[in-house]
């Protein structure tokens, strides 16, 4: 069995994790793959694992000894599943691997900006605590969590972990979810989206990008938030409306925007996010933790092994 791995890097930079397909089949790991040398790499392949190289019915057609894709993520819009599922290729991701990682970087970037820890420690560094008259000095807004509106969108498994952790810092939580009512637990109140962005404090975002989701968050609901509400993207970039966001905050009608994820990765120079004073961005590393891609790994091995042996899991 020959298995393709088309862009194993930021999985594992090391390489070492994918000796343990090496039992499974004959491996090619490649670190990254251009669109265009997709086919060339892969058309001997009859497994392929792919993090963000799209294979497309295009390509599904010129790699005839295809039988199975692993997608390392638990995103799957990189591939064509529709003409997989023609073609009889099954498909395969990596659920919940990272739920507990992408909800801790959601909390990282709210304290960076109620509490200002790396702005404080910088200026420090530059001898402005030593220069203080004052035990203690500040420039910045301090801001207390508790008793303070967080919002949510969406309530899948990052969803409900990031509302557990809001609701233990002693924040009110809602949230615009597809789940009924009665199917929320009781620290979690369910409302309308225009409830969520009126009421919110904090508004973090965990749906699937769809096209009811895209650019859910543009010109028009922004102006529906508060302008002291800070907003959260670690699901997709295309969830905002990027140029929107960096005009409300130029305009100091949102006070804060933190994201893991752009439309486009990586971005341009000329990003309009980047120049943003109160735009907090990280280069999608939320589901990058050692444990998360420990737990990846594991998985899309696993999933491997079980189509091998005709009981194949997480099928998409």
């Amino acid at each position: 069995m020959k298995i393709t791995i088309l862009d194993g890097y930021t999985a594992d930079p090391t390489g070492e994790a994918w000796k343990g397909l090496e039992t499974l089949g004959t491996v090619t790991v490649y670190e990254r793959t251009k669109p265009e040398e997709t086919i060339l790499r892969a058309k001997e392949a009859e497994i392929v694992l792919t993090n963000k190289v799209c294979l497309r019915r295009e390509e599904m057609e010129q790699l005839p000894k295809l039988k199975y894709i692993g997608v390392l993520a638990t995103g799957y819009n990189v591939v064509d599943v529709e003409a997989a599922r023609e073609r009889g290729i099954i498909v395969t991701n990596v659920p919940a691997y990272s739920t507990e990682s992408v909800a801790q970087m959601v909390f990282a970037h709210l304290l960076t900006i109620t509490n200002r820890t790396e702005h404080y420690t910088a200026l420090n560094r530059k001898g402005a605590w030593t220069a203080s008259p004052d035990f203690c000095y500040w420039d910045t807004s301090l801001t207390e969590l508790a008793g303070k509106t967080f919002g949510i969108v969406g309530l899948g498994h990052i969803g409900q972990r990031v509302a557990a952790i809001a609701h233990a810092f002693g924040m009110k939580v809602v949230a615009f979810t597809s789940k009924s009512a009665e199917a929320l637990t009781p620290s979690v109140e369910k409302r309308s989206l225009d409830e969520l962005l009126a009421e919110s404090d904090v508004l973090s975002l965990h749906c699937p990008l769809t096209p009811d989701t895209k650019h859910l968050i543009n010109r028009e609901t922004l102006q529906q938030m508060k302008p002291s509400a800070i907003l959260i993207n670690t699901g997709r970039g295309p969830l905002v409306k990027d140029e929107d966001v960096a005009e409300a905050l130029s305009s100091n009608r949102l006070r804060a925007f933190c994201a893991d994820v752009l439309t486009e990765e990586p971005p341009q120079a000329d990003h309009p996010l980047l120049g943003c004073e109160n735009a907090f961005i990280t280069p999608h590393i939320a589901w990058a933790t050692a444990e998360a891609r420990a737990r990846l790994l594991d998985v899309a091995i696993n999933n491997i092994r079980a189509f091998l042996e005709g009981k194949p899991k997480n099928v998409v």
